[in-house]
């Protein structure tokens, strides 16, 4: 099959347009909805100046989305001035995994130029994902410890690189799954922090002065086509699955979504498409209503909800 912009084979045929893509083309369309969704987000401020450069820490991880979002950030602000990318790894301590992938990180950070940091769960901690999965002290999935540990080192180490954004590889099948979780739970008010959160463009989010502010440019590209493009550029990403990966409840709704998309391609679009617009409504009726107050953890200082945060009471618990 053709190219339909071109007389050059096809390499890929996206089912939700209809479109066979050629490898030159298809480069092209991913890169434009990554661009596409920055302009949109509002995430370049107007006010930006080469003086005083916007700083973008991106959760780099190795794996496909981070390094697939890095090429493509490092592609479109390489001369820009006003930008400045720093790559921000995480090493959990898994065995046979996470070393690979630093390696990646490591690779495509010197081959891009982009300056590179890398913290531990051991050295931050004093613990190990490995040795955690292990003792489970709450009998909890792996995914539930790691998730609160990996945010409060993105969350500190972006404010500690004094970063005016932090940016995640989330793509198109991570959003949609969870947009169709908060759905299902029936938590509006979960999605209207989703909504300030990430998602709504820069100038309609709440403001929230204690948390760097988040950003998803990804999130229009399906998982397969981030995978192809890191294989098509031959990008240095270790693409396998964590060892310890058993978010059960999302693995389900993740079955339920490939099974929708094959029988009726453009659901996960439609499905964030009106996520979003029903997320900006949620979060303008809870605007200003925080909940529970906002409070320093009296452990380590982090802002929560509670006297000591999630991460210390996991902490305590692991001790």
């Amino acid at each position: 099959m053709d190219c339909n912009r071109c007389d050059e084979e096809a390499i890929m045929h996206a089912a939700y347009s209809g479109a066979h893509l050629c490898a030159d083309h298809f480069r092209e369309s991913v890169e434009k909805r990554v661009r596409r969704r920055i302009r949109r987000d509002d995430l370049v401020p107007h006010d930006a100046t080469p003086e005083n450069p916007q700083t973008w820490v991106i959760g780099l991880s190795g794996g496909k989305d981070s390094v697939v979002l890095t090429q493509i950030l490092h592609d479109t602000f390489a001369k820009d001035p006003r930008i400045e990318l720093v790559g921000l790894t995480i090493h959990e301590g898994i065995d046979g995994y996470r070393d690979k992938s630093v390696e990646a990180c490591v690779e495509l950070s010197e081959e891009l130029g982009i300056r590179h940091e890398l913290v531990s769960y051991e050295e931050e901690f004093g613990v190990r994902m490995d040795d955690v999965v292990e003792d489970d002290p709450e009998n909890m999935a792996p995914c539930a410890y790691c998730g609160v540990f990996r945010r409060d080192l993105l969350s500190n180490y972006a404010t500690e690189l004094e970063a005016d954004l932090l940016l995640t590889g989330h793509n198109l099948d991570d959003e949609a799954q969870t947009a169709l979780m908060n759905v299902l739970e029936g938590d509006v008010e979960q999605i209207a922090k989703h909504f300030d959160a990430s998602l709504g463009p820069l100038s309609d989010r709440e403001e929230q002065d204690e948390f760097v502010p988040r950003a998803k440019p990804l999130r229009d590209v399906p998982e397969k086509e981030v995978a192809l493009y890191a294989h098509v550029n031959d990008l240095p990403a270790h693409i396998t699955e964590c060892p310890h990966a058993s978010e059960a409840y999302r693995g389900e709704i993740q079955q339920l979504l490939y099974e929708l998309e094959e029988n009726h391609p453009g659901t996960r679009h439609s499905i964030l498409s009106g996520y979003e617009e029903l997320a900006d409504i949620a979060a303008e009726r809870y605007a200003g209503d925080n909940g529970a107050d906002l409070q320093n953890c009296v452990e380590c200082g982090s802002t929560t909800t509670r006297e000591v945060c999630r991460k210390c009471s996991l902490l305590e618990s692991l001790a």
